[in-house]
């Protein structure tokens, strides 16, 4: 495994060998864990249910589309597009940061069920596990983005 070849932006199954661009399923594993766990927890306040739940779907659905574009090679090996992955990426961590801050402090005041909270301590596990995902792709990506 390495961190992408000097200049190469991969496609296709050479994601999969690359460190940066393996995680991709894993993102979208987990932040559709994420996504399905908060729908069915129950919160009084739903405002940070509803922050969460969108974060979720929002970077689940331009994790696919970004991840296709990798593997379909739309790319074309340009420098922009190692520069967008970072952005993306760092973007994608400060929400997915801020979504597993307030759930974790709305579960603290949570009054509901013990199967509602073990539910909703589950959702953020999972959201705090999908964040350090998002940031290891985000460092592994800026390695890759110095190197282009």
């Amino acid at each position: 495994m390495d961190t992408g070849r000097i200049g190469r932006l991969p496609s296709g199954l050479g994601m999969c060998c690359s460190i940066p661009d393996m995680l991709f399923l894993p993102e979208l594993v987990c932040g559709g864990l994420v996504w399905i766990l908060v729908a069915c927890t129950y919160i009084i306040p739903y405002n940070p249910q509803a922050y969460v739940m969108a974060v979720s779907v929002l970077c689940f659905i331009i994790t696919f589309i970004w991840m296709m574009v990798f593997a379909c090679g739309s790319h074309h090996n340009r420098p922009f597009w190692a520069t967008a992955d970072v952005a993306y990426h760092f973007m994608a961590s400060v929400l997915y940061l801020s979504a597993s801050v307030l759930l974790a402090f709305s579960t603290l005041y949570l009054t509901v069920s013990d199967f509602h909270y073990k539910m909703d301590i589950a959702a953020v596990v999972m959201s705090y596990v999908t964040t350090v995902m998002y940031i290891i792709h985000t460092l592994f990506s800026a390695i890759r983005w110095k190197t282009f």
